[in-house]
């Protein structure tokens, strides 16, 4: 795999989030994909659910589309803080864009402002494996936790982070999630996966009023010593500790957990003890980790499933 001139691009942090220069340097992250993507073998297009489509970006113009619709989920809707030029650009650029493969879910029956029928991409996912991010510089996720310590104990594991998940406000239901978890499940059977990891976001920067949802995560799906990976010192928001949960609370605190990660939750992820407050897209992260081993036989028979969906 060629290697990336991330010098080419500024890696300033703003609050925890990568900006870039200029448009030419934006640019720089979406030229020459090809190079560093590794979807060979791989269908271009995993599963069809009537007009939706999961499948990997393989051009600009896809990944282009993805970077708008995480614009408008996470700066219009979610309030994340963006410099003049990211909206000016009216698109979420990062630095590790260029070196990730891209899940995007299409609606091939969408129709633009004049009614006319324009496929339009309502969900994605940014997939970054081990050895992609050990030759360049590392997870996205090691600037909220220390991953090392964790990477070190499974040296032998094949890791996969999974990041800047999101889906179209129209389309927050089953079917695109479905769809995306298929396109996830391909891909980690692919490249042999033995661990997916990433931050799962809480909505709102005040971790204070996630205390219920962060102590049912402990409580329920708290991850094993072995499995530990703690935020950094820098980024750790500062939590009670609370007593154990009662039926109430916990069914509350349940409800309240957005549908991914109860996703997560549901086919055997674990989560970190801590957390850590991203002030610059107004969330409250917690990193998943979700062996392999851990998903129950009938989900991976599930998401196994080639064929084309029913609609």
């Amino acid at each position: 795999m060629q290697a990336i001139d991330m010098q080419a691009i500024d890696m300033r942090m703003r609050d925890g989030v990568a900006t870039t220069r200029d448009e030419a340097a934006a640019s720089v992250l979406l030229r020459d994909m090809g190079r560093v993507r590794d979807l060979a073998g791989l269908p271009q297009s995993v599963a069809r659910l009537g007009a939706l489509e999961v499948r990997f970006a393989t051009t600009r113009r896809e990944i282009r589309a993805a970077q708008r619709l995480r614009w408008h989920v996470f700066f219009e809707e979610g309030g994340a803080r963006a410099d003049p030029l990211a909206r000016l650009r009216r698109r979420d650029v990062c630095p590790f864009d260029r070196v990730c493969d891209h899940l995007i879910v299409v609606d091939h029956e969408a129709r633009d402002r004049a009614g006319a029928q324009a496929p339009q991409v309502v969900g994605c996912y940014r997939l970054l494996r081990g050895d992609v991010a050990a030759a360049h510089g590392g997870f996205y996720s090691a600037q909220e936790f220390d991953l090392a310590p964790l990477l070190a104990r499974h040296a032998g594991a094949r890791f996969l982070e999974l990041g800047r998940s999101c889906v179209a406000k129209d389309y927050r239901g089953k079917r695109v999630l479905e769809l995306l978890w298929r396109g996830l499940w391909a891909y980690a059977r692919h490249h042999r996966i033995d661990v997916m990891i990433g931050c799962a976001s809480l909505p709102g920067a005040e971790s204070a009023r996630h205390a219920e949802a962060l102590a049912f995560l402990r409580a329920q799906a708290g991850a094993p010593q072995d499995w530990l990976a703690h935020a950094l010192p820098h980024r750790r928001a500062q939590l009670n500790e609370a007593a154990p949960l009662a039926r109430d609370a916990a069914r509350r605190a349940l409800a309240s957990l957005p549908p991914l990660v109860k996703g997560y939750l549901r086919v055997g992820a674990w989560f970190s003890a801590e957390a850590v407050v991203d002030h610059a897209f107004g969330v409250t992260d917690v990193l998943v980790i979700m062996p392999v081993a851990n998903i129950g036989a009938r989900y991976i028979e599930h998401f196994g499933a080639r064929a084309d969906l029913a609609a």
